[in-house]
């Protein structure tokens, strides 16, 4: 679950504008299960409520059980609880503070005035170079623990100020990556210079791995080319490179959809560009460059 959101906030961002993360409204967005303000509890249930009376409508006729093909309506049930479970991911609905578990959450922690204070320190290193920035609205971040248990957040909209302030254009970089490189500094321990200084050498580590990768993948590129020689104008083998190459795993049934052929079609593509079998299973198995 934390898996899926983590992903799900990092699409957002990279397919928002710049500086929508960092906005009220982006926050408010990434937030998700944030607490309400007093008096919102009603509205917001009432919008959930409409929600799920659209998603029921919505899966109607998958859930109906009145089908010739037995096997088509089974089918047909099954997809319709993964609609659901991604609307559920999706919707990822606001809380209200006295219907959080007192077990799991501390009732007294006012996320907002702690956000608003990540804001204003954040708001302050408008004059500083982008990378000293995001290190030290990471470092605010682990501070203050504006949101509760989420605490992942923080690296994100880091990586986010650095694409706001241009250093990165098109990608948001994996710190997180950088971070398990950077050594055995603590983030949590030690003074704020310590702090600011593991951050910034994960953001170094991280642009240089980010480097590594892209020349890997132009090698791997450039080493498969050959195969394409001699093929026919119509062939499917460059497009299903460009998409082993911007895809992390590829399977025959993802290449089959995305080039709009067969599925067997599609494990021929993976043996004509000879990808590597990731999963080291007889059964959903998946292909990669590595």
């Amino acid at each position: 679950m934390r898996a899926a959101r983590v992903l799900a906030a990092r699409r957002q961002i990279i397919a928002a504008a710049p500086g929508w993360a960092l906005s009220p409204a982006g926050l408010a967005a990434l937030r998700g299960g944030g607490f309400l303000p007093e008096g919102e509890g009603r509205a917001e249930t009432a919008v959930a409520d409409e929600d799920e009376e659209g998603a029921r409508a919505l899966f109607a006729d998958a859930d109906d059980p009145a089908s010739d093909d037995p096997l088509a309506a089974e089918l047909a049930a099954l997809d319709a609880a993964l609609a659901r479970t991604n609307l559920a991911l999706e919707r990822k609905p606001a809380v209200a503070r006295e219907d959080r578990d007192p077990l799991v959450y501390d009732l007294d922690w006012d996320e907002d005035e702690r956000l608003d204070q990540w804001r204003d320190g954040v708001a302050a290193t408008a004059d500083l170079p982008p990378a000293l920035a995001a290190a030290i609205a990471a470092v605010l971040w682990d501070d203050l623990e504006p949101l509760q248990h989420l605490d992942w957040l923080g690296r994100l909209l880091a990586v986010a100020l650095l694409r706001q302030r241009g250093k990165t254009s098109s990608h948001l970089m994996c710190v997180n990556c950088g971070a398990r490189a950077a050594g055995r500094l603590w983030r949590k321990h030690g003074d704020l210079e310590a702090k600011i200084l593991f951050w910034l050498a994960a953001i170094l580590v991280a642009a240089e791995q980010g480097l590594k990768d892209h020349d890997r993948w132009l090698l791997a590129r450039a080493s498969r080319e050959g195969r394409l020689k001699g093929r026919r104008g119509t062939s499917r083998l460059p497009q299903a490179l460009d998409l082993a190459l911007a895809k992390p795993i590829v399977t025959p049934e993802l290449l089959a959809k995305a080039l709009n052929v067969s599925a067997r079609a599609g494990q021929d593509l993976i043996a004509g560009l000879g990808l590597r079998e990731l999963t080291g299973r007889r059964r959903y198995r998946a292909w990669g460059i590595l």
